[in-house]
C-alpha cells in the first residue's frame, strides 16, 4: 500500500470553499456489488479522478487503500427507533427545476440518505450497492468532528480555551506568523497567514506543501502574515490538519482513540469506524477522512443536536459549545468553528463529492447524505444538496 504525502494535498480537498477540480460528462455512479469491490479499487494518487466504479468501491474500503486507524465502538449501541415516512415522491424545487427524492438519488449518485426527526428514523435508503453496514468516506465532514473534539479537550482541561495561542501546543511554530494566531482563528479559517489554495496551479501551496506532520509544520512556519489574525477568512486545508496536530498534542493521544473515548463508545455508535492517517503510524488528518456507517453519521448529528450531552446527562462538551461553534464569525457569516452555517439556526458538516450532515435544532432534525458525485465541488450540486 503506497501513499505519497504530496498526494494528500489533492485528496483532502474536502475542504474546499469551491474546488477548482471538475469532472464533467461522467455517468451517474453505478451499483457495485460489495463482494466485487476489490476489482475496482483505484490508486490513492488518482483519487480525484477515479472512475464511478472506483469511487464507490474506494469510498467504502478506505482500509484497503490508505493508512487508517480504528475508531472503536462500544457494546451498548444507541437504539434508533423507527417512524417511517415515504419521501420518495417528495418534490424539491430550485429555480424552475423540480426533483423528487427518487430523481435526486439518480442524478446526484446517492449512496445513502438518512432522515432522523425527534430521535426517530423517518427515512433510510441506500444506493450504489451500499447497505447499513457500509462505511463511507466523510471528506471534510471530519473537520466538524474535530471541532467537537476541541470542545471535549477544553471540557477535559487539556486545552484552556479557544483564545489560547496555537504555538502553546505546537511550539515548532514559535517565531513564525502563528505567534499571533489563536485556536479560534484556526477553527474559523482566519489565521491571517498566507496560503494559496489554488488546485489549478501546480505551484500553489496546496499543491507543493509536504503533508507529513513535521514537514507541514516546517512549511507553514516560513509563511508570511498577510492579515491580522481573526480579520480575514481564507480557506486553508493545511490548517485543518494543524487543528488535528494541536488536539493530538494537547490530549497526548491519537484522535481516533480520543474520539472513541469521548463520543463513539459513550454515545452508542453501532460500528467501528476508520480515520485516514497522514503518514504510517502518524496522526489523523484533521480535515479528512472518517469512514463510518450512515447511521453512525446520523448519531454524530444527534450528538451535536444534544449539545454534546450523553443519555445519562454527562456533558462531553462545554456549556454552549455547539451554540458558539455555529455562531457566524466576523470574517465569514456562513462559517463557524469548522461548521458551515445554513438558514436560521441550522448548520452542516460538508465534504466534497456530496457528503453531509445537516442539523436543524429548531426542528429536531438530522439529515445525512452519502454520495459519489462525479464533480468534487460543483455549485449547482451544493444548491441541490442544500435544498
Amino acid at each position: 500500500m503506497f501513499f505519497r504525502s504530496r498526494f494528500l494535498a489533492a485528496v483532502f480537498a474536502g475542504l474546499l470553499l469551491a474546488s477548482a477540480f471538475m469532472r464533467s460528462a461522467l455517468a451517474e455512479a453505478p451499483f457495485v456489488d460489495p463482494d466485487e469491490d476489490d476489482q475496482y479499487l483505484g490508486s490513492p494518487e488518482t483519487m480525484l479522478t477515479w472512475t464511478p466504479e472506483q469511487q464507490v468501491a474506494g469510498y467504502r474500503n478506505a482500509d484497503k487503500i490508505f493508512w487508517t486507524r480504528t475508531i472503536k465502538a462500544g457494546t451498548n449501541t444507541q437504539v434508533l427507533r423507527e417512524a417511517s415516512v415515504d419521501l420518495s415522491n417528495l418534490s424539491v424545487q430550485v429555480d424552475d427545476q423540480t426533483l423528487t427524492v427518487d430523481a435526486y438519488f439518480k442524478q446526484q449518485s446517492v449512496a445513502g440518505l438518512l432522515v432522523i426527526k425527534d430521535d426517530a428514523i423517518v427515512y433510510e435508503r441506500y444506493g450504489l450497492g451500499n447497505n447499513p453496514r457500509s462505511r463511507w468516506a466523510s471528506y471534510s465532514v471530519a473537520k466538524s468532528v474535530v471541532s467537537m473534539l476541541i470542545g471535549a479537550a477544553i471540557q477535559d482541561g487539556y486545552i484552556g480555551s479557544v483564545d489560547e495561542k496555537v504555538t502553546r501546543y505546537l511550539p515548532r511554530l514559535a517565531g513564525s506568523a502563528y505567534d499571533d494566531t489563536s485556536i479560534k482563528d484556526l477553527l474559523q479559517m482566519a489565521s491571517g497567514v498566507d496560503w494559496d489554495e489554488n488546485y489549478a496551479d501546480p505551484a500553489s501551496d496546496v499543491a507543493t506543501a509536504p503533508w507529513d506532520t513535521l514537514g507541514l509544520q516546517a512549511f507553514l512556519k516560513d509563511k508570511p502574515r498577510i492579515a491580522a489574525a481573526g480579520k480575514q477568512f481564507n480557506y486553508n486545508t493545511a490548517e485543518s490538519n494543524l487543528v488535528g496536530m494541536l488536539l493530538r498534542a494537547a490530549v497526548g493521544n491519537n484522535l481516533s482513540t480520543y474520539l472513541s473515548e469521548k463520543i463513539w463508545r459513550p454515545f452508542g455508535m453501532e460500528a467501528d469506524a476508520l480515520w485516514t492517517l497522514t503518514e504510517p503510524g502518524g496522526g489523523e488528518f484533521g480535515g479528512c477522512c472518517i469512514n463510518a456507517t450512515l447511521r453512525d453519521y446520523g448519531r454524530i448529528g444527534l450528538f451535536a443536536l444534544a449539545e454534546g450531552r450523553l443519555d445519562d446527562g454527562t456533558s462531553v462538551l462545554p456549556e454552549n459549545w455547539m451554540t458558539n461553534s455555529t455562531r457566524p464569525s466576523k470574517e465569514n457569516t456562513s462559517y463557524g468553528y469548522l461548521w458551515w452555517l445554513k438558514s436560521g439556526a441550522s448548520y452542516a458538516a460538508e465534504g466534497i463529492f456530496g457528503q453531509g450532515i445537516y442539523i436543524n435544532p429548531e426542528l429536531g432534525l438530522v439529515i445525512v447524505l452519502h454520495s459519489a458525485r462525479p464533480d468534487a465541488s460543483q455549485q449547482s450540486d451544493w444548491i441541490w444538496q442544500d435544498a
